[in-house]
């Protein structure tokens, strides 16, 4: 019976995914060419929205943002430590990850980088993007010369 649950529960979890793979979003993140995966949650208030992204066990050091495009790209990487060598032993299993990980979010060409904040703490990088309102240019008449 739990097994069955189990295969309910996945099946339902593929068309959620689906659809929302199907739904244009703004803030629809895609994964790049890069190692790994940054899960973000995005909550969006009336004047920003403000994106949670896990990067457990990175330094504020290892983080970079940028902004390219409309794009908001993450990038954060962690060296190995293949080069110490352990003085009381060798490795038998090494499952730390150590590489690149990013990820970009389109928030639209208004955004400047000057308008992004940006803290980390806990292991959580915390990016507050703010609104920004197209404003649509009044067109001026213009009239024509009558001959």
């Amino acid at each position: 019976m739990l097994n069955s649950l189990l295969v309910r529960n996945g099946m339902f979890d593929d068309l959620f995914e689906d659809f929302m793979d199907k739904t244009p979003a703004l803030f629809s993140g895609y994964v790049s060419p890069c190692l790994g995966h940054l899960n973000t949650d995005v909550k969006e208030t009336e004047t920003s929205y403000d994106l949670a992204i896990d990067l457990p066990g990175y330094d504020k050091n290892d983080v970079k943002i940028s902004l390219n495009d409309g794009y908001l790209s993450i990038e954060a990487s962690r060296e190995s430590d293949d080069e110490k060598k352990d003085k009381d032993g060798n490795f038998l299993r090494r499952e730390r990850y150590s590489g690149q990980v990013c990820r970009s979010y389109y928030v639209g060409n208004q955004i400047k980088d000057d308008d992004i904040k940006a803290s980390f703490k806990d292991g959580v990088l915390n990016v507050i993007v703010p609104k920004k309102l197209e404003t649509k240019k009044v067109e001026e008449k213009k009239y024509i010369a009558i001959d």
